[in-house]
């Protein structure tokens, strides 16, 4: 009886050390691990911008506010650059794709399609990262009112400054409404290392500077085919999660399986091919089981 219970605590151990660290592991990826992928996506991002500044016009220096926006290029499409931010304060300098799905934010601050461009009149919306991805508001908690959020598109430079900083319910969309003034709008998940509110920063165009009419957005157009839904895409993405479990689930049962089956045949067997022959499906199975839990996390996670 003593020697049941003994090789009984015995696996239950095993099994809640395999656990932790693969936990651990989970977690180490998406604090770190991921951020080298976004590295490599904000130099893709920043040839990008260069190169659409230079089509713009190669004479024109990106600090004018007063170029004619009819020469402009049409909006870009999901996943391309469309700015760049810096807000000195707490050292961010990252090149903003278009849009705020998972993969989008994955490279850098996504900004909302369906609102206007920084500079343009309006409420303009980026959503970034926390914790994972590089984390680019990662220390958006700490700005004041005052503090400057400096936007360049190719449209030129524009200067904020933050007027409010609080906290949403992830559903609370209406952060994004429009505006009667040129305004900013920053969100991010909140607190750190949690996704159960939104931190929302609301900075104002600093006054002097020029603004443009908004370009016109290449997302759902409302059933008469000429203005986007005002609230169409918000709650899904950069505010908002709702993906399915059940890949998740199906994906830890298989890795789970296949765990169990490379422990069975290590105890009934124990030689390096046991050892080795286990590994390659297991992280197959195991990346796979990640890749599919990401995806339950917010996108700005």
């Amino acid at each position: 009886m003593v020697d049941r219970l003994r090789s009984a605590l015995s696996a239950l151990g095993a099994v809640l050390t395999g656990a932790g660290v693969l936990i651990l592991l989970f977690v180490a990826y998406q604090l770190w691990g991921t951020g080298l992928y976004t590295s490599r996506q904000q130099d893709s991002l920043r040839s990008q911008f260069n190169q659409k500044a230079k089509i713009v016009d190669p004479g024109i220096s990106t600090t004018s506010t007063t170029i004619d926006p009819l020469h402009l290029p049409p909006p870009p499409p999901s996943g391309e650059s469309v700015a760049n931010i810096r807000i000195p304060k707490i050292g961010v300098d990252k090149y903003v794709v278009q849009g705020v799905g998972l993969t989008d934010l994955r490279k850098g601050p996504g900004h909302y399609p369906q609102t206007p461009l920084p500079g343009e009149q309006g409420n303009a919306a980026i959503a970034g990262h926390r914790t994972t991805y590089g984390a680019p508001f990662n220390r958006l908690d700490e700005l004041a009112p005052g503090d400057e959020v400096l936007v360049t598109t190719v449209k030129g430079s524009f200067t904020y400054t933050v007027a409010t900083t609080h906290v949403v319910k992830p559903d609370q969309v209406e952060v994004l409404d429009p505006t009667p003034t040129p305004t900013l709008t920053l969100t991010t998940c909140n607190p750190k290392y949690s996704a159960s509110q939104r931190l929302i920063v609301v900075a104002n165009l600093a006054p002097g500077q020029k603004v443009t009419a908004p370009t016109p957005s290449p997302t759902t157009s409302s059933p008469g085919g000429k203005e986007p839904l005002p609230g169409d895409g918000l709650g899904d993405a950069g505010l908002a999660s709702g993906k399915s479990k059940l890949p998740t689930i199906l994906w830890g049962i298989v890795t789970a399986l296949i765990g169990f089956g490379w422990w069975w045949t290590i105890r009934k067997r124990r030689h390096w091919v046991s050892y080795v022959g286990g590994v390659v499906p297991f992280l197959i199975a195991l990346f796979y089981f990640y890749a599919h839990l990401e995806l339950l996390l917010p996108a700005n996670f």
